[in-house]
């Protein structure tokens, strides 16, 4: 009876208690005229209750994003398309979208008189403030009475995701060193860590050329190996991006952790649009375009991958650089171009991402000023702190530039390409 009854409105409740009290009254004076009127504010809530349950409304719903991922900052469209799939007409219908409270308050929208076969289209925008991927949706309907006394809600179960990406800055054209890498099953011999024979050859896989069997290298491992295929080399970069809670400030939008997020967003779209092969490293997750060890990959492809991955990048309390030597090891971290954007470091960390060079002939540093994202008021000592880093970053072998608040991207690039060609010799162009 209490689920029956929980469809009621204020007004509804309002006049089922008026309708008891008056019912109450005519009881104890003896009124017969007062008795029916209570009888009728007490029937016309329920008789507009079991009314309102009975209905039959099916309604449909279609919702479309345009375009569903999105740059931050920038304004997608909902699409809605709501349409009465019964002969019989219906009331009023209150239609209310759900939204996360980050994409603003709730569209409503007021369908009156939703006839057989009736059909409408409705679109409303949407411009996210923070970078992330969304739920939009499900759409509820709520169904009243021309009395206003019954209020029944429904709800769909379609539910679109909206994915909101970092800002790319774009980023001028500066000469870097090239490095270039096997985009096939032929390594360099100058890294490869076993021998010349292990380095020309892999295990057999289903569907490979028996004419491609390498007899002694079978005889040495136990079991079938077959030549590797040559393929041209192919230029790798490989993005580190610091998400220590610790090494960050600031908070939303403005903190130096989306600062970083947006460099590494703008560096690995700038490298992939030159043909390199962009993967990204961070604490708990990693993103590389499909058949690192074969292919370069679509621009296109390896673009959403990475702002994928990024959209949903977050600060990580237990994150340390302790563990950055273990999420660099492999085989990939001995070729391409390294670029970090790091937070802020103790000296003794510092002496960590300084040996994380080792494999590679190329290693660029964005370090973050993340003080000038505090109000603090020692500058002195972090300055020195700031200092220390960076020259012990510069000794591992690292191109570092130092980035503040108030810095732009490209900026900080040029400098970096600047400074990478008056300290070594110029070998590509990124």
């Amino acid at each position: 009876m209490g689920q029956f009854l929980s469809g009621l409105t204020r007004r509804g409740w309002a006049f089922m208690s008026l309708g008891c009290g008056v019912l109450l009254a005519a009881v104890l004076v003896g009124q017969r005229d007062l008795l029916r009127a209570g009888i009728l504010l007490l029937a016309l809530p329920l008789a507009s209750l079991v009314i309102a349950a009975r209905s039959r409304v099916r309604l449909s719903a279609a919702r479309s994003l345009e375009p569903a991922r999105v740059p931050l900052g920038s304004r997608t469209a909902v699409h809605l398309e709501l349409s009465n799939r019964t002969r019989i007409p219906t009331g009023v219908v209150l239609v209310e979208d759900t939204l996360p409270y980050t994409l603003g308050s709730r569209p409503r929208f007021v369908l009156d008189h939703v006839w057989s076969r009736f059909r409408r289209e409705v679109t409303y925008d949407v411009t996210p403030a923070m970078r992330g991927t969304f739920p939009i949706g499900p759409l509820t309907i709520r169904l009243t009475d021309p009395f206003g006394l019954v209020e029944l809600r429904r709800a769909f179960s379609d539910v679109a995701t909206l994915i909101v990406t970092p800002t790319v800055w774009a980023l001028p054209t500066v000469r870097l060193s090239g490095e270039w890498s096997s985009s096939g099953e032929t390594r360099p011999r100058a890294i490869a860590t076993a021998g010349e024979e292990d380095a020309t050859v892999r295990a057999y896989r289903d569907g490979d050329d028996m004419r491609r069997v390498h007899w002694r290298a079978t005889a040495h491992h136990g079991e079938l190996m077959v030549r590797r295929e040559e393929q041209p080399w192919q230029s790798r970069a490989t993005i580190l991006l610091d998400t220590r809670l610790g090494g960050h400030a600031g908070e939303g939008p403005d903190s130096s952790l989306e600062w970083a997020v947006s460099a590494a967003a703008s560096i690995g779209v700038h490298l992939t649009e030159r043909g390199y092969a962009v993967r990204l490293v961070t604490e708990g997750a990693e993103s590389r375009p499909p058949g690192w060890e074969q292919t370069a990959g679509q621009p296109a492809d390896t673009r959403v991958q990475l702002l994928d991955t990024l959209a949903v990048v977050s600060a990580t309390r237990h994150a340390s650089i302790a563990h950055w030597p273990d999420l660099l090891a492999g085989s990939d971290a001995a070729t391409g171009m390294l670029v970090a954007v790091l937070g802020r470091m103790q000296p003794e960390e510092a002496n960590i991402v300084a040996s994380l060079r080792q494999g590679s002939s190329t290693a660029l540093a964005v370090v973050l000023d993340v003080a000038s994202w505090t109000s603090m008021s020692a500058r002195e000592a972090e300055q020195v702190r700031q200092a220390h880093v960076s020259q012990t970053l510069r000794r591992g072998g690292w191109t570092v530039i130092t980035a503040g608040r108030s810095d732009h991207l490209a900026t900080v690039w040029e400098r970096l390409g600047l400074q990478r060609v008056t300290g070594s010799s110029v070998e590509g162009a990124a």
